[in-house]
């Protein structure tokens, strides 16, 4: 579940950015759509604990955020998210499979070597990149990595997923593809899915959905 309340995140020397309510349950799909300057990433980064709110509350999978240290955060992410961002940053020096269980290994997963290795060549398989797991990234179409990406947020089985634009420069073929396949393996692996995008023809596909608007800006309290 992911619950947030009275938001507000304010840059140094910038003003607050308020942002709006919203809660999503335990295996439910969210929307969070809006233009660019709507502050998408910046909630983003918020609700992985990858920056600090101003004020007010964010939930994710049962834990209060704002009550954990910088490195109780650092194993909440590793354990429970799961991110696809939309630049790969994948390690170039290691083969695709290797990348992939880079998340597993460093959320403190209980899962043997032979098992994560088995789980990471089940998903490449599953979202049809199976014959470049002993591949370098760079040997990837920009949709090889896409898929490989989604795969590396699956692997240490997380609470919950988030991806940031990722029809971005997409036809409405290929759109449909990545979308039905984050749907497919987030519902498979009874994740919560929040897709971070400014693309609308989202908008009509998830009634759970939350606007963003143009950044509403709290006064600075100069006290």
């Amino acid at each position: 579940m992911i619950e947030v309340n009275d938001l507000s995140f304010s840059y140094v020397g910038n003003a607050a950015i308020a942002f709006p309510n919203f809660k999503c349950n335990r295996g439910g799909k969210l929307l969070l759509l809006g233009d660019s300057g709507t502050g998408k990433t910046t909630l983003l980064h918020l609700l992985c604990g990858l920056l600090r709110p101003k004020s007010g509350e964010i939930n994710v999978a049962g834990v209060d955020l704002n009550s954990l240290n910088d490195r109780q955060l650092d194993k909440f992410r590793g354990r429970e998210l799961g991110i696809v961002f939309q630049q790969s940053h994948f390690v170039q020096s290691l083969t695709v499979a290797e990348n992939l269980s880079i998340p597993a290994l460093m959320s403190g997963t209980e899962m043997s070597a032979t098992e994560l290795q088995q789980r990471t060549h089940e998903l490449l398989e599953r979202l049809g990149v199976g014959h470049k797991s002993d591949a370098r990234p760079n040997d990837l179409s920009v949709g090889e990595q896409q898929r490989a990406s989604i795969a590396r947020a699956l692997v240490h089985e997380p609470s919950v997923v988030f991806v940031d634009e990722p029809t971005s420069a997409l036809d409405d073929k290929s759109t449909e593809s990545v979308i039905q396949l984050l749907e497919d393996e987030t519902e498979k692996a009874g994740a919560t899915l929040i897709i971070v995008t400014h693309d609308s023809r989202l908008k009509t596909r998830y009634k759970d959905r939350v606007a963003l608007s143009p950044l509403v800006h709290n006064p600075l309290n100069t006290s």
